[in-house]
This record gives C-alpha cells, structure tokens and sequence, in this order.
C-alpha cells in the first residue's frame, strides 16, 4: 500500500515592511503646536508672572517699586475691597441666572422649531457684536433714561415699586441703581450664553423626542428627562461664559451705575489708572482669578457634566 506525499505549502507571504515616519515628520505637530505655545507664552504666561511679581512689591510709581515679598497686600485688598467684591459676584450671578433663563427658550426655538429661519436668527444672536462693546452699553443709558417710556410702563407696573423693596432701584429711578448695571450685564453677555446652548441642543437627536412621545411622557417630562439632561454641557459652557466676564467687567458699573454700585472691576481699573497702586491692584486681581477658579471648579464637579461644549 503505497501513500501520497503531501503537497508542499506555499510560504506565508512575509509581513509588508512598517516605514517608521522620518524624525522630521515626527517634529510636524510640534511645529504646528509652537506657534501657539509662544502665543500662551508672551501673552499669558509671561504678563501672569510680571502680576505675580508686582503684587508683592512695594514703594510709589516716584520712589519706585520693589520686590519684598509683602504678602500683606492681599490681606489688606481683600478685607478692604470685600464689599465689592461680594458685590461683583452676586451682579454677576444675577446676570447669569437671567441669561440662562432669557437664552434657553431662545436657544431651543433657534435649534428646533426655527426650521428656514434658523440662520436668521443666529445672525440676530450675534449682531450686537457687530458694534462696540462701549456702545452698546452706552445705549442702555438712553433706553433707562429717567422719564423715558420704558421707566414710564416698569412705573405704571408696579414693577419699579417691588424692585425698590428689593433695594435694586431708587423709587422711579432706574440708572445708577443695581438694576441698571444687571441689565447692561444681561444684554452684553446673553449671545455668550445663547451660543453654547444651541450648539448643544443642537445636536440632540430628534427621535429621542419621538420615542419618549411613543412612552406617553409629557412634553414637560421630555424636556426635564431628555431635553434639558443632554443639553447640559451647553449650559454649563454658557453660565462659565457669562459669569467669568461679568464678574470682572467694570464697563456696565462705571457707565450705567453710581459709586454705590461699584464691582471690582472698577478697584482695580482706579488702582492702576488713577491712584497708581500696582501692587494692590495686581493683587486685587489674582484674588479675583482665585474666587473664580474655585467656583468654577466646585460648579463644574457639582454639574456633574466635563464635556464642555
């Protein structure tokens, strides 16, 4: 009984050789990514570090400053400048609150029943930026102007009546009151809370409407089950947007407000323009930065969200 030889087998075809990228391809991102890197260098890093080393200076613009290593500055700014800084964060706090609540229902009109109008509405959004920051905080100042119509209806309302109890305003009398500044704050910073939300809503998927209709849920509890849950990265980027600028602005206080309704800001941009105390003002400034951060972070763990939009 004879057997057969197997057929040879053909050799397994050799693995196709891996070309390693040249050391010089290898260096693209890093070129790419230099440019900015130098950016956040001269603009950022550096001016921090010279702020850093002015707050713990002492002397005069005659004399002369001097590193000493004064930490006492900060002490003094902070127990001094207290009130407006309480000041700032609650103004701005109030402008957040109504921009989320002035901005969602618009931000959701735009990204689900604007339909052709959409982009329309979007240009509307950003038209303010359009114009200067000055004038359109300017403009506030005719719209509020004492005896003008809108203070007329917010009189004839009551309105101006609840928010005098509330110490917002002062009898019929609207600018130079905390209630002006608010306002200004509101309208300057809404599209910075607008934005985020319809870009957030945006992408929510349509039929997860449809399917939570087809489980007999409320339209109510589709927005607070579905709706409002999946858009929450948007409102945690819209309030960061608008309450970080509007704590440290200075712009609404001194043209729509008074001495009595002064926020930090302002301190610091009479520290360093008028009364010529670095020193302080820098240290005013990191204060400032330091409260923020620590908020924003508390605010961003309690959120429960990171993904940012």
């Amino acid at each position: 009984m004879t057997t057969t030889a197997a057929p040879p087998q053909a050799p397994a075809p050799a693995d196709p050789p891996v070309h390693k990228p040249s050391a010089r391809k290898r260096l693209v991102p890093y070129w790419l990514l230099l440019p900015g890197i130098l950016w956040l260098l001269v603009f950022f890093v550096l001016p921090m570090v010279y702020q850093a080393s002015t707050s713990v200076q002492t002397g005069s613009l005659e004399e002369g400053f001097e590193v000493t290593w004064h930490f006492q500055t900060y002490w003094d700014a902070l127990t001094e400048y207290m009130p407006q800084f309480l000041r700032s964060l609650l103004y701005a706090g109030t402008a957040t609150a109504l921009c989320l609540l002035l901005g969602y229902p618009l931000a959701y009109l735009i990204a689900f029943k604007a339909g052709r109008w959409r982009n329309l509405l979007l240009v509307l959004v950003i038209a303010p930026f359009f114009t200067s920051f000055l004038i359109r905080t300017l403009a506030w100042k005719t719209i509020l102007a004492d005896g003008g119509p809108v203070v007329a209806v917010l009189n004839d309302i009551g309105f101006l009546d609840v928010t005098s109890w509330l110490g917002m305003t002062q009898g019929d009398r609207v600018l130079a009151t905390p209630l002006a500044v608010v306002c200004g704050l509101t309208y300057n910073f809404l599209p910075f809370m607008i934005l985020p939300l319809y870009s957030s809503l945006e992408r929510i998927d349509t039929r997860l409407h449809e399917a939570a209709g087809d489980l007999y849920a409320t339209p109510a509890t589709v927005f607070r089950k579905v709706t409002f849950p999946l858009s929450m990265p948007g409102v945690v980027s819209g309030t960061l947007l608008t309450f970080i600028p509007a704590s440290g602005d200075y712009v609404n206080a001194e043209l729509l407000g008074s001495t009595d309704t002064r926020m930090i800001g302002n301190v610091i941009q009479s520290q360093y323009l008028r009364i010529l105390d670095y020193p302080t003002a820098a240290a005013l400034s990191f204060i400032l930065m330091a409260i923020v951060l620590i908020m924003v972070t508390i605010y961003i763990r309690r959120a429960g969200t990171e993904d940012l939009v």
